[in-house]
């Protein structure tokens, strides 16, 4: 029987073990900021590279240019296998570096004096991991159009860019500026992010494309595409002035692009009121069709949605709403303010990413089709909400958290948006979110307090509840004559926010908390209706 009682222990918690990943060294040297990470700020990027579709290969150099922060000699480059780097030059000399798995340690010959700006070029080459599953899977995708074209197009977040180029792989420190050169066979062309510069011809029958970022980009956003592209544009009158939109298509797409793309400027309608002016008019905005469903690389969004409405022709919601717009236009172009304007520190937070540019979708239902259809829509996407983890992953071991940051997140934000109870409030907060933190990395913590701050309550215990458990609210009431007495449970310790009922008909404001509270002066058998704007669930209670 002791044999027996002990192996259930055992077993019980291995099973509890089983639930907390297992993080190994390398995720802390991807996940964290290494002491040879944080001596240094990245200020300029030049990726010049050869990408060969015969032999999927990429070959080529990264210049990096940093300040010295602090006096070190030892710099930390990523580059994931089975890419291998080569070289790395300072001031015409070759650098000793060590390697640990995908970092290297590059011992720096030169002082390093704080304030100074130095620069490393890293040469490096070889086949980059191919993506199974883009872009979820990160990789390069190797495809060929119907005539025989190559198609190719990189997707990295999460894994990491250095899976395809060496770079300082850690979102908290964004490079303020980036030129990048793509060379490629002369039939094809690369688009990538910025504005084109200019075009070599070279004397081997490639061409290089040289595209300048004037902005500060993250890792994960920078991207290839190369292909047999067409292009089309036009000019968006925004907030900030015209606004260039480039848009890049297989040729023989190009008729239906011209049609379906007709989305970007609503796009940009409803997000300039929303989120307030798109952040980078200097690098411009493109659309870009890969071979792949889409993901928000900055001013250079790619397209693989079928040029057709809804997430590959469904409707997530399930409302009908999800019809009226191309999912992956709305979706991927809303990460422009949420993603690449304001973006996570640490992949733990990507809620800040991924929440927001989820219910950006609602938001553009609600300028275009009223806040009836948002509302719907958003309510519907419920049905795909797991609760299988918390909304936050693990710190410091590029751990994500739960995929309920797309949909229970949009739901948290629509729940928080109730809770506002002032749509022009709502729109300001958003708004003041894209200019408090332009150009910016972000923790959790920041957003949660500034939101706390704006909205004018402590919602510390709302978000601990929506982003850190997978329990949602339960509001229970009971009624005794003419006394509704009511609550939250299934809640955190201090869980406290309003809600908005219909009593008999008619709406009225309660202020629960994890403690009865009493109304007085209700009908007797009174019919309660909980909003169902509110991400809660709602039950009569006889205990």
């Amino acid at each position: 029987m002791r044999f027996l009682l002990t192996l259930v222990l055992a077993l019980v918690t291995f099973a509890a073990f089983a639930q907390v990943p297992a993080f190994t060294h390398q995720d802390t040297l991807r996940g964290s900021i290494t002491p040879e990470r944080a001596w240094w700020d990245l200020t300029y990027y030049h990726l010049n590279i050869r990408v060969n579709p015969a032999d999927s290969t990429i070959k080529g150099s990264n210049t990096i240019r940093y300040k010295v922060l602090e006096p070190k000699q030892v710099l930390q480059v990523d580059l994931q296998e089975p890419m291998r780097l080569e070289k790395v030059v300072q001031d015409g000399q070759t650098l000793q570096y060590t390697r640990d798995g995908n970092a290297y340690f590059v011992k720096l010959i030169a002082p390093q004096k704080p304030g100074s700006i130095n620069e490393v070029e890293v040469f490096y080459g070889g086949k980059p991991q191919v993506s199974i599953n883009p872009p979820w899977s990160g990789g390069l995708t190797w495809k060929y159009d119907v005539h025989g074209n190559p198609f190719v197009a990189t997707s990295c977040q999460g894994i990491g860019a250095s899976l395809w180029w060496p770079c300082k792989d850690h979102m908290y420190d964004e490079v303020d500026s980036m030129l990048i050169s793509v060379r490629v066979p002369e039939n094809l062309m690369d688009v990538s992010n910025g504005r084109l510069r200019k075009v070599d011809q070279n004397s081997d029958g490639t061409k290089t494309y040289n595209w300048f970022v004037s902005n500060p980009i993250n890792n994960y956003g920078v991207n290839v595409n190369v292909g047999d592209y067409a292009h089309f544009g036009e000019k968006y009158k925004g907030e900030k002035g015209l606004l260039d939109c480039d848009y890049y298509v297989l040729r023989d797409d190009l008729s239906k692009a011209r049609k379906q793309f007709k989305d970007v400027p609503r796009m940009l309608a409803a997000f300039e009121h929303w989120f307030g002016p798109y952040p980078f008019y200097e690098d411009s905005y493109k659309l870009v069709q890969v071979p792949y469903l889409g993901m928000e690389h900055q001013s250079s969004v790619t397209y693989g949605n079928g040029f057709a409405n809804g997430y590959l022709g469904r409707d997530l919601s399930g409302t009908g709403w999800g019809l009226k717009f191309d999912y992956i236009i709305i979706h991927e172009s809303g990460h422009e303010w949420f993603a690449n304007n304001i973006t996570y520190k640490d992949i733990a937070d990507m809620w800040v990413h991924e929440a927001f540019t989820d219910y950006s979708e609602s938001l553009f239902l609600d300028y275009f089709y009223g806040t009836k259809a948002a509302n719907e829509y958003v309510i519907g996407l419920r049905n795909k909400i797991r609760n299988d983890r918390p909304i936050i992953g693990q710190y410091n071991v590029n751990n994500e958290g739960s995929g309920d940051m797309y949909f229970k997140g949009a739901n948290m934000l629509h729940t928080l948006r109730q809770i506002v109870h002032n749509d022009e409030k709502w729109r300001n907060i958003l708004r003041g979110l894209n200019k408090t933190f332009y150009h910016q990395t972000v923790t959790s913590k920041q957003i949660e307090d500034y939101l706390s701050q704006q909205v004018g309550r402590d919602l510390s215990s709302f978000f601990n509840q929506y982003l850190r458990t997978t329990q949602v609210p339960a509001f229970t009431f009971q009624q005794s004559g003419s006394t509704l007495r009511y609550k939250w449970d299934n809640t955190v310790p201090g869980f406290h926010i309003p809600v908005k009922v219909t009593l008999n008909g008619k709406e009225q404001w309660l202020e629960p908390t994890t403690q009865w509270q009493e109304l007085k002066g209700v009908a007797p058998k009174v019919k309660l209706v909980v909003d169902p704007n509110f991400y809660v669930t709602a039950a009569a209670s006889n205990k």
